[in-house]
């Protein structure tokens, strides 16, 4: 199970492992970043952005599914994201996340990051970081490789989680890394 318990990264690893441990530590970042808050406190924004912590979590739980999900493996979009309806919305994991529980929002996010732990881990299991994903770039057509997915989730996280650090903080003062 996720949980916000984290460890530094090893300095010195192969490269599947830099990457996984790097990944794993900002899910438990971001994790940290939304510990204790109740619904209001994950509903709350930083003017003039519109970004939430519960929207943080819907989006990267949609990431994740879609990159290790329907780009990775070629599967159809996750139970969650099957049905909405990007066209009405654009944003509509985001818009969605105001909709849901603190405690379904943290579900979404964290079941979906242990399945994408084991697509990555088939996808290790094939041919390692050289793994060609099923769905090419949609914008060049260009073949995608695991090694790529997985230096881009680190950056979505790392990314996001600097928006999180500001909005926990406008939330109720906690600070962190």
């Amino acid at each position: 199970m996720l949980t916000t318990d984290r460890t530094d990264p090893p300095t010195s690893a192969d490269g599947p492992t830099t990457l996984l441990t790097f990944l794993d530590f900002h899910r438990r970042t971001l994790l940290q970043k939304v510990d204790g808050l109740d619904a209001a406190g994950l509903a709350a924004t930083l003017p003039p952005s519109t970004m939430t912590l519960g929207g943080l979590l819907h989006h990267l739980a949609y990431v994740e599914d879609h990159w290790c999900g329907v780009v990775l493996h070629g599967d159809a979009p996750g139970e969650w994201w099957a049905d909405a309806d990007w066209a009405a919305d654009r944003d509509w994991e985001w818009t969605a996340a105001r909709t849901l529980t603190p405690e379904e929002l943290r579900h979404r996010f964290v079941t979906t990051a242990a399945r994408s732990d084991e697509r990555i881990a088939a996808a290790l299991s094939a041919d390692g970081l050289d793994t060609v994903a099923a769905r090419r770039d949609r914008h060049t057509g260009e073949p995608v490789s695991l090694r790529w997915i997985l230096v881009h989730l680190v950056e979505e996280y790392a990314r996001h989680n600097g928006h999180a650090d500001l909005i926990r903080e406008s939330v109720d003062g906690l600070t962190g890394e």
